[in-house]
This record gives C-alpha cells, structure tokens and sequence, in this order.
C-alpha cells in the first residue's frame, strides 16, 4: 500500500509540472560545459516575455584545458553571452513537461546559437541539454583560446523554475 501511495505521488508529481509558462516566467540552470580540449561549468538565467519568447544570459567557466595552450587568464576562460530564446514546446505539444528552445546569442567572444532542451520532473526541478555553435567570430585567428572559445560546445546538468 505505500508503494502505490508513493508512485501516486510521484505520478502526479510529473504531471503537473509544466516546463515555460510565458511572461513572467524564471529558469534558472547550472550544469557541464563539454566542449573539444576543454571542460567547464555553465549558469544560465532565462527570463520569459510572452508565451514563446524568452531573454536570459549564459556565463561559462573552462576549468581545464590541454596543455599546450599555456596557463590561461581569467578573460580566456570565462564567456558571458546575451541571448533570445524561441520557446516552442507548447508548439509542438510533444510534452507539457518538455521545452525546445532554440535561439541566438551574442558575447564576448562571437555571434552564435543554440539549440536546448528542458524536462522538469516537479514543478521547480529538471533536467536540461544544450548545444551551442558560433556563427560570427570576432577576431579572424581561431588558436589558443581564440579556438576554445569559438567552437561547438556541449552544456548538461540541473534546470529550476525560480
């Protein structure tokens, strides 16, 4: 009997949760950054405007990177990026729990995209996937960090609703 109450519990749990809920709306996540010769951590705050859009901020920190790069400064490390995001889960009403965004971003370092994916499994806690690529680079060298900071990268970890 309390194994039926507790997976009634969950069950309920998962379907009430909704992923974007428009204007107003806060996601806040922090997770891996994978990316070729270098790894970090990734934060990002997103902020809904109506229904489908979205603005936020995504901030990146390499904690480690090849070798023969030399020892990095703290500028070649960390990236801060404004970005617009299109919300389009309720679009494709594949999952109330589920969210697709893809979008543009621009930062220190180039113009770029991304395209990401949110589940919550509660109302304030999930999970989300990112992949991001640069589409405009502002210095026309890619080595060193110029390359790190200008290719595809990978982000995974924790979403929550603020």
């Amino acid at each position: 009997m309390k194994k039926i109450i507790f997976l009634t519990i969950l069950f309920t749990s998962f379907v009430n949760a909704q992923v974007f809920n428009g204007k107003g709306d806060v996601k806040f996540q922090i997770g891996a950054n994978l990316q070729k010769d270098g790894t970090g951590i990734a934060t990002s705050i997103d902020f809904g405007l109506n229904e489908n859009m979205s603005v936020g901020l995504i901030s990146s920190y390499l904690l480690n990177t090849s070798t023969y790069y030399g020892i990095p400064k703290f500028i070649d490390r960390f990236d801060i990026k404004a970005r617009f995001n299109a919300n389009i889960g309720n679009v494709l009403n594949i999952d109330d729990n589920l969210d697709i965004y893809p979008g543009l971003n621009i930062g220190l370092k180039n113009f770029g995209g991304h395209l990401g994916a949110r589940y919550f499994f509660t109302d304030s806690f999930g999970v989300f996937t990112e992949a991001s690529f640069p589409i405009a680079k502002y210095q026309n060298k890619n080595t060193g960090y110029d390359y790190l900071n200008n290719q595809y990268t990978f982000n995974i970890g924790a979403s929550f609703n603020l």
